[in-house]
């Protein structure tokens, strides 16, 4: 049964043997870690259940650490101490089966997957640190990593979980360990941006005010540029609690290192009333979108759409063309993108045309963008309702001396470097400056960053 919830950071620093004089620097968290770990030990839980995003990371499934026991240690952060659990493994079983009753993958790593992967048998300090306050070896461990699903489907798999918890015999506290933005002042990790002390504001402040719905309205481009790892583990603990009453209390936050750290706890209140299921509003309003989006569907993305739908399905080869523009019959060079629940499933694309007419163009490079992005697997039918396309058609580009012709929102750029050659469009999300769009263009041709480069830009017409 659900007894406790908790998100908590996991920053070495925050153990004095690591720290010493710079864990004062942080006294509000480790003040709140203890204040936690006296509630668990009131609690008497008989099983701890961890989300770590340093644990295992699968695009589209979840890892659970397998074995009798588990045991880590903070050896590379300078304190050799062993930690050692025994693993709850009725848990383990029963989350497996149930996330796959929601057609999300999920296994039991064994040591054979291990060393076939090229992870690590110790646990990580994603689960060291956060259990090194809570949790002594009386209780037994389920531990996991992490997924990179959508939001929803993060969630989904947060549901899926939480039966297995609420089913379950024995007394769990579920944990999802995660640090919030670093990029919180110039000198943190990963450098400044101010987005990241509007994430952690953000979501401190929606925890505070118990309005869980909200964290999905969250701008994705500021949760990425907030350089966050606690945001999946923080979905996944709140998809356990979906259709419970639940009191979340923020405990601590600061940011002394400019990474953020916060402590907050989800105490259950019993089963709503049934009728109270978020996951169930998020579909829906994911199907509103979906819907109102094909609604205003440009005519040349239903082609893309239409052709994409008619080469899979094996039906009718006719797509509907309704009234085209003049410039469906000119030949143009064509990129055909298509998303799935806003990530990318594929695009593929020609700088100059390959085909007689546009039409064709994107009926040509729309088939290859769902079947032979070498990216991704091939696109199958079943995910054809939660596709959406967009089109791009190509003015034909020009040479600039350097740089300072560019611009990501208006242009994009081609590099080339002896026979490598990469492009990359313009106005993406999360592409900002000059130099993070060069930086993707060479990485997707094989370029050194710092390798020398001939620049093309080129403007385009996008059809949503």
């Amino acid at each position: 049964m659900l007894i406790y919830g908790a998100l908590v950071p996991h920053p070495p620093i925050i153990r004095s043997e690591i720290g010493g004089e710079e864990t004062k620097k942080a006294r509000k968290t480790v003040e709140a870690m203890e204040r936690l770990a006296q509630r668990l030990a009131a609690l008497k839980l008989d099983t701890i259940l961890i989300f770590s995003p340093h644990g295992p990371v699968f695009q589209d499934g979840l890892a659970i650490r397998g074995g009798p026991r588990l045991k880590g240690n903070l050896a590379r952060f300078g304190l050799s101490r062993q930690w050692e659990w025994e693993v709850d493994q009725e848990l383990a079983a029963a989350i497996i089966s149930d996330a796959q009753k929601e057609e999300i993958p999920c296994l039991q790593l064994t040591a054979e997957d291990l060393y076939g992967y090229g992870l690590g048998a110790d646990l990580d300090h994603g689960v060291v640190v956060p259990l090194s306050f809570l949790a002594d070896d009386s209780v037994k461990l389920v531990a996991t990593g992490m997924s990179l699903l959508p939001w929803l489907e993060q969630y989904q798999l947060g549901v899926a979980i939480g039966r297995a918890v609420h089913k379950s015999p024995r007394r769990i506290g579920v944990i999802a360990s995660g640090d919030l933005s670093h990029c919180l002042h110039p000198g943190a990790p990963v450098g400044y941006d101010p987005r990241g002390k509007e994430f952690d504001e953000t979501l401190m402040a929606l925890l505070q005010a118990q309005n869980r719905a909200a964290l999905f309205d969250l701008d994705p481009l500021m949760v990425e540029k907030a350089a966050e790892c606690g945001f999946r583990s923080l979905l996944m603990l709140l998809g356990v609690f979906d259709g419970w009453q639940v009191e979340m209390e923020v405990l601590s936050y600061e940011g002394p290192f400019g990474v953020g750290y916060g402590v907050v706890s989800f105490e259950p209140q019993g089963e709503g009333d049934g009728k109270s299921s978020l996951l169930s509003d998020l579909r829906h309003r994911r199907e509103e979108v979906l819907r109102t989006r094909r609604a205003a569907e440009s005519p040349f993305a239903r082609l893309a759409r239409q052709t994409v739908e008619n080469h899979l399905l094996g039906t009718a080869s006719s797509t509907d063309q309704g009234d085209l523009p003049p410039e469906a019959l000119q030949p143009a060079g064509a990129f055909v993108s298509l998303k799935k629940h806003g990530a990318l499933r594929g695009c593929i694309g020609t700088i100059f045309p390959t085909q007689p007419t546009f039409l064709e163009e994107i009926r040509h490079n729309a088939i290859s963008a769902a079947l032979h992005d070498p990216r991704f697997d091939p696109v199958q039918a079943e995910e054809l309702p939660d596709l959406v396309y967009t089109v791009d058609r190509i003015q034909p580009p020009e040479p600039v001396a350097g740089p300072a012709d560019l611009d990501p929102q208006k242009y994009g750029v081609i590099v080339r470097s002896g026979g490598k050659t990469g492009l990359l469009l313009p106005n993406l999300e999360g592409v900002e400056t000059v130099e993070e769009q060069l930086a993707i263009a060479k990485r997707k041709a094989g370029i050194g960053l710092n390798e020398p480069v001939e620049l093309e830009r080129f403007e385009v017409v996008r059809y949503v």
